[in-house]
């Protein structure tokens, strides 16, 4: 099997490990990919929002799958122009794509097929509709832009002050792009975050295992939002009747509700729930895996990769394929100094091989570039420390001995990764 990957993340180089120990697997493509990819896939440079571009890219790669790791490709219809010639690909139509191309759109999706979700007290096109409703809304309130705002587009506003802020950099000063012209308000829902991750080929379903990210920049989950600081996984994070709960509830009520809508869904669909006191919540749908839950997630496969990508493609999910190694995994994100606001490029990484021979520990590559005999940082969040152990508290212990050896200018990582757990690791 040869496969097209597409993307340059931390979650598409843990993929691209993952897969190339499939035992078909003749050749992985990545595009654009990274410096740690580049160990793994040939990287071929091209920009992943361009489906005319990776279309053309395909035609002379002639890859027998292709799989999609971020947003953007999807919500501008890769899986329809790729779905047209009769390739195979791992991902959801264009409209599909919607349910995170759109806040408003999913949101509307939720309402109509009554899943449990936060109240909506309306969506707005212009920023004089959304202050007239700001004086009747219950504090704090949460805003979210309605497109896609690489990680920026959704805030949670403690006051009428702070929201008409934030109103006007998405609406008026256009702070966000497109992706913030039109915004939605809604309640505020109190508990603990989980990231329920199913891939789906229209028909059959199969979970992945339960994560927990961390999006705040800072210990205690505190400064701004993120892209994800880091994420674990264990499955003591979720109780089997809380597993049925959220299946029975939400998983199976949105694929039920997709395919009323006439809308088959195929590849992964990530639902961010919020465990509230009165049930299970949907926070929000991604329609692609999380980035850095994939990586904690991989570090618990015990299974061939590739091999059930190429089944989704082909519309055959085999459940029992699936299986998971016991334990846990953990996954620590090294970020540039500034991110997520402005940081600085270029910085020489040091201790890489070293952090590298730590047990059960794999360093995954996001926004790094070779540079010469160097590697250096190319972006915000540079690198993931990704480790599976017996235990919670031994895979957070082996990714924070690993993140210790690993040096550049300016380097930011939370030390608190899950903390929540109570588990009391080595290093946190």
């Amino acid at each position: 099997m040869k496969v097209l990957l597409i993307g340059g993340g931390g979650r598409e180089h843990a993929l691209a490990w993952k897969m190339k120990q499939g035992a078909g697997v003749e050749k992985i493509w990545c595009a654009p990919g990274n410096a740690g990819i580049a160990a793994e896939a040939e990287c071929l440079a091209v920009d992943t929002g361009d489906v005319a571009a990776l279309v053309a890219l395909a035609e002379k790669i002639n890859p027998d799958l292709t799989v999609v790791g971020p947003e953007l490709p999807l919500v501008n219809g890769i899986a329809d122009a790729f779905a047209l010639r009769k390739w195979a690909i791992v991902g959801p139509t264009q409209q599909a794509a919607q349910l995170e191309g759109s806040k408003i759109f999913s949101k509307e999706f939720l309402q109509r097929h009554n899943i449990p979700t936060a109240h909506m007290h309306g969506a707005f096109e212009s920023a004089e509709a959304a202050y007239a409703a700001l004086p009747s809304a219950k504090w704090p309130v949460v805003i979210k832009a309605d497109g896609l705002c690489a990680g920026k587009g959704v805030f949670l506003a403690p006051d009428i002050d702070s929201a008409k802020e934030f109103i006007a950099g998405a609406m008026e000063r256009k702070e966000l792009g497109a992706g913030g012209l039109r915004i939605l308000l809604e309640e505020t829902l109190e508990g603990d975050e989980l990231s329920f991750i199913i891939v789906t080929d229209g028909e059959r379903y199969a979970p992945l295992v339960p994560t927990r990210d961390h999006k705040r920049v800072f210990d205690g989950n505190k400064g701004p939002n993120t892209g994800g600081m880091g994420a674990y996984s264990s499955d003591e994070l979720l109780p089997e009747p809380l597993r049925e709960e959220i299946i029975a509830q939400i998983v199976e009520p949105t694929l039920h509700g997709l395919a009323a809508d006439g809308i088959r869904y195929q590849g992964f669909l990530y639902v961010g729930v919020m465990l509230t006191k009165s049930g299970p919540k949907v926070l929000e749908f991604n329609t692609r895996l999380g980035d850095p839950e994939t990586q904690a997630i991989v570090a618990r496969m015990d299974f061939d990769l590739a091999e059930v990508l190429a089944d989704v493609a082909a519309r055959q999910v085999d459940v029992a394929k699936y299986k998971w190694k016991s334990g846990a995994s953990a996954c620590v994100v090294l970020t540039s100094g500034g991110y997520p606001g402005k940081f600085e490029t270029g910085k020489a990484i040091r201790g890489l091989r070293e952090a590298e021979i730590v047990s059960g520990v794999q360093v995954l590559h996001a926004g790094t570039k070779r540079d010469g005999d160097r590697i250096v940082t190319s972006g915000g969040r540079v690198l993931g420390v990704a480790a599976a152990g017996s235990s919670l508290e031994e895979a957070l212990g082996r990714a924070y001995e690993a993140a210790g050896k690993i040096q550049f200018e300016g380097v930011h990582y939370r030390k608190d990764i899950g903390a929540h757990a109570r588990v009391g690791a080595a290093g946190i």
